[in-house]
């Protein structure tokens, strides 16, 4: 197995399916699924999710919202309910998984503990980090990055609807060119949007390597963990 120990970096989009946002159940049983995989291989998965399918606080602060740290801790609440509804599906599917909340919502999960944490994936849970850092200001990839130090993995793994990081948008531009390895230095300067600046410092200070792959394509997370030659690595 290349990466005994992962932090997965979804999106609230992943959740949301083909709409993007609400909680879309195919979507959210899929994932499962394919999780499920890695965890019966004797992975240890740490899961870090955002909360854009129900909330962005930067797009209603562009409304007119006029207090970004409010709106910020109310994108924090909506990764809490899309942790719920992973705990749920793990539970219903029959996977140990602990809700762990970087801030106190005592009835939900338990707040955040390096020592606890660590224990519980060695124990084979899945841990589910809510709350992004529980600070405003902050993105839920600095909290991916952070939580993925802490639990010592083995690699942050971005999950995306594109199979890596390319020169330009491959949506829109036939001859984008995707990449396969990066250097952290070769990301900056080629001036890449791979994660937000503070959660990209934050693997590179910490050699903490970031791939990036298409998490919708079945059995791509299986093969990443074991085989590791699935999207683009930054390292």
């Amino acid at each position: 197995m290349k990466y005994k120990r992962i932090l997965i970096k979804l999106s609230g989009e992943v959740l949301g399916g083909k709409q993007g946002f609400g909680l879309d159940q195919e979507a959210l049983m899929f994932m499962i699924s394919e999780i499920k995989k890695v965890i019966e291989h004797g992975a240890e998965v740490g899961i870090v999710i955002g909360g854009g399918n129900i909330f962005r606080g930067s797009e209603l602060n562009s409304k007119g919202f006029s207090n970004k740290i409010k709106g910020d801790y109310m994108g924090m609440l909506a990764t809490i309910i899309n942790g719920i509804a992973l705990q749920t599906a793990f539970s219903d599917t029959g996977i140990k998984s602990k809700l762990i909340t970087a801030f106190h919502v005592d009835k939900v999960g338990e707040i955040f503990n390096q020592d606890k944490v660590l224990q519980y994936l060695k124990e084979g849970n899945i841990t589910i980090f809510t709350g992004g850092t529980s600070n405003p200001l902050f993105t839920t990839d600095s909290a991916a990055a952070l939580r993925a130090v802490e639990i010592k993995a083995d690699a942050l793994l971005k999950a995306t609807k594109v199979d890596g990081i390319y020169s330009s948008d491959p949506f829109k531009y036939s001859d984008a060119i995707k990449y396969n390895t990066l250097t952290f230095n070769e990301a900056i300067d080629k001036q890449l949007k791979v994660m937000d600046l503070t959660a990209f410092t934050i693997c590179r200070e910490n050699k903490m390597p970031i791939i990036v792959f298409d998490s919708s394509i079945k059995d791509n997370l299986l093969n990443l963990v074991i085989q590791g030659n699935i999207g683009t690595l930054v390292y």
